[in-house]
């Protein structure tokens, strides 16, 4: 990894890209500290170890403990993905027929998903601020009422839409995925802070036998994660290799060659949209809490979509298993996989070309989404259980999610720099 990184640093053209990247990154890191105004950022240390201010608070960079411009982060933006994804499942005709349309139906889908960020960033953002406003003691809001609400969710929702196009930015001109690095820089900042807490817990104050059992227990969750790190790259570095055969030669294309599968063909994404499926209705509900608290609607709701509950936990754990079939569907689509071969006049060996080969896909991609799902739920889940048993914060019952994420960006990152520094050396062979 870091002799990849050392060769990128000599090439211009990725030393750029690097340091675009850490340029809007360092800009996203310092909009997590400004405060909204009209707020009462103390009042949040009253519900930051709920589950809802954990989700969004690893999902927004720890903008949420601020209060701060991006204290929704991206998680809007992520919902109207999915929501735009599944539209397009002959729900919407439009949407469909956008799907078809290559690149110009690409931009309109885009710019439909941006317009309802905009909507549920602005219910979202408001949801919130009025929820925590009527749990903490202190008050969130320093003047409640209807304008200093309509403020605060403009801002709020200004911050997304400015957070979304720093990571159109890094996708444009950076490094990676834009949306999937501003998430990985807020978990990579927010570490310290956790090694902090969890010392914190274990070791200060503690003395004899309570000192010796905290010393090991930090080391048994020093060597769960190494563990976890070491099963988490190789899951997803995991392939299966598909067999294509060329039915007419050409000068440059071989007899044979593979289409490269992961096993875990979503990645990581199943687990970022589970993230955020959860939070939105939570926080809706939160608009609700003062006057509907006793409701028992308003507690069946808030058990069902609380992570720190059974119901909760097993809700996220499903989203993560549908949306990492539906996404395998989503990056890897059998019809038209199909198409591209028959075009290309290849086939795979032993299967007929057409129907034939779009079902065969779609049931290994059945299979690898199936050892994909466990892993991914296995990941996220072990976590959350330790974190009930030891009664730890949510925070770190959430760990397993982000070291997830944190692993998969990273070699994403590093297979891409890998990538253009292979294309900068072909280039070079040629001209030579």
């Amino acid at each position: 990894m870091f002799t990849t990184i050392k060769n990128g640093l000599k090439v211009s053209e990725i030393r750029k890209k690097i340091l675009f990247t850490l340029f809007v990154l360092i800009v996203y890191r310092l909009g997590a500290y400004i405060t909204v105004p009209g707020i009462n950022a103390a009042a949040l240390q009253e519900v930051a170890s709920t589950g809802l201010a954990s989700i969004l608070n690893t999902f927004s960079g720890g903008g949420l403990e601020n209060y701060s411009l991006f204290a929704m982060g991206v998680s809007p933006y992520i919902t109207a993905q999915i929501v735009v994804q599944l539209l397009q499942m002959d729900i919407v005709p439009k949407f469909v027929e956008w799907s078809k349309q290559g690149d110009v139906g690409r931009r309109k889908l885009n710019q439909a998903t941006r317009w309802l960020t905009i909507v549920l960033g602005f219910i979202q953002s408001i949801g919130i601020t009025a929820g925590f406003n009527a749990l903490s003691t202190l008050k969130l809001v320093n003047n409640p009422g209807i304008k200093t609400y309509l403020m605060i969710g403009l801002i709020l929702t200004a911050g997304t839409m400015l957070a979304t196009w720093m990571g159109d930015m890094i996708t444009e001109r950076g490094l990676g995925n834009g949306v999937s690095m501003l998430i990985f820089a807020g978990i990579i900042a927010q570490m310290p802070s956790g090694i902090k807490q969890l010392w914190q817990d274990q070791i200060v104050g503690a003395s004899g036998n309570d000192l010796w059992i905290g010393i090991a227990f930090i080391a048994v969750v020093v060597v769960a994660l190494l563990i976890i790190v070491t099963f988490v790259t190789w899951v997803q570095q995991a392939e299966r290799r598909l067999p294509i055969q060329y039915t007419r030669r050409t000068t440059s294309a071989p007899e044979s060659s593979y289409l490269p599968l992961k096993i875990n063909v979503s990645g990581v994404i199943p687990v970022i949209f589970a993230g955020s499926f959860v939070s939105t209705p939570q926080t809706i509900l939160m608009a609700f809490q003062q006057n509907h608290s006793g409701d028992s609607w308003y507690q069946i709701m808030t058990n069902i979509f609380n992570m720190q509950t059974i119901p909760g936990t097993s809700l996220y754990i499903l989203l993560i298993v549908l949306f990492t079939f539906f996404y395998a569907f989503v990056q890897v689509n059998p019809e038209k996989l199909s198409e591209n071969l028959q075009k290309q006049g290849s086939y795979i060996p032993g299967v007929w070309p057409g129907k034939g080969t779009q079902k065969f896909v779609a049931g290994l991609l059945m299979r690898l989404s199936t050892v994909g799902s466990v892993f991914l739920g296995f990941i996220s889940l072990i976590p959350l259980l330790a974190s009930d048993v030891w009664n730890l914060s949510q925070s770190i019952g959430l760990g397993g999610t982000s070291l997830l994420i944190v692993v998969q960006i990273a070699l994403d990152v590093i297979r891409q720099l890998n990538g253009l520094t292979m294309k900068r050396e072909y280039i070079g062979f040629i001209h030579d």
